[in-house]
């Protein structure tokens, strides 16, 4: 109850005030670069967030995002097959170039905070991963929008990691995570809704 008390006293503000609020939800279609030794396929997840901005007074604007996104990937080894999820929340820090009201590019840095690792695989049962893998993660983003309605947009990116995802001092001590320099490349497809 007081959290619907509070977005309906801060939403007015938030309407009247300089800054632009949004949400949205999406597809991932997630892989990741250099996969020595497992044959990695692409992984279809989702991924849930919104954004703060100021109004765009000309070309140039900026605006900070919290995501959650599911990624990961598909695995084939000699012994074993399977899937694994990594749950991040992202922070992109993006700078957009207004060409209209309705269109816009963005691009900036990324960076990730690894929430839950777990893998799916014929040989085994399933569970928490999470030591295997670095808590941290970083890279950039880039991608389009357009609103062809009122708040109604339409967006697509891409995200291209920039550092290793595994641990490697567990790195090879499992079938699905090669003694290699795996990064995460992240599609998403989104739609939303400006406030």
């Amino acid at each position: 109850m007081r959290i619907v008390l509070f977005l309906l006293f801060c939403l007015p503000m938030i309407a009247f005030a300089q800054i632009k609020v949004a949400v949205k939800a999406g597809l991932n279609f997630s892989n990741v670069s250099n996969p020595a030794g497992i044959n990695a396929d692409s992984r279809t997840g989702y991924m849930l967030g919104g954004y703060i901005a100021p109004k765009p007074k000309g070309l140039f604007g900026f605006r900070s995002e919290i995501i959650l996104s599911r990624q990961g990937y598909g695995y084939k080894s000699n012994s074993n097959t399977g899937h694994v999820n990594l749950d991040y929340i992202l922070l992109p820090q993006l700078f957009t170039i207004n060409f209209t009201k309705k269109a816009n590019i963005h691009a900036g840095p990324q960076i990730g905070f690894l929430l839950n690792a777990g893998v799916d695989s014929a040989g085994n049962s399933g569970g928490s991963l999470l030591q295997y893998f670095k808590k941290f993660n970083y890279g950039i983003a880039a991608g389009a929008e357009v609103s062809p309605i009122f708040g109604l947009f339409f967006g697509a990116r891409v995200n291209v990691g920039l550092n290793n995802t595994n641990n490697w001092i567990y790195g090879g001590t499992l079938n699905f995570l090669p003694r290699a320099d795996i990064r995460n490349n992240v599609v998403q497809v989104y739609a939303g809704w400006r406030l």
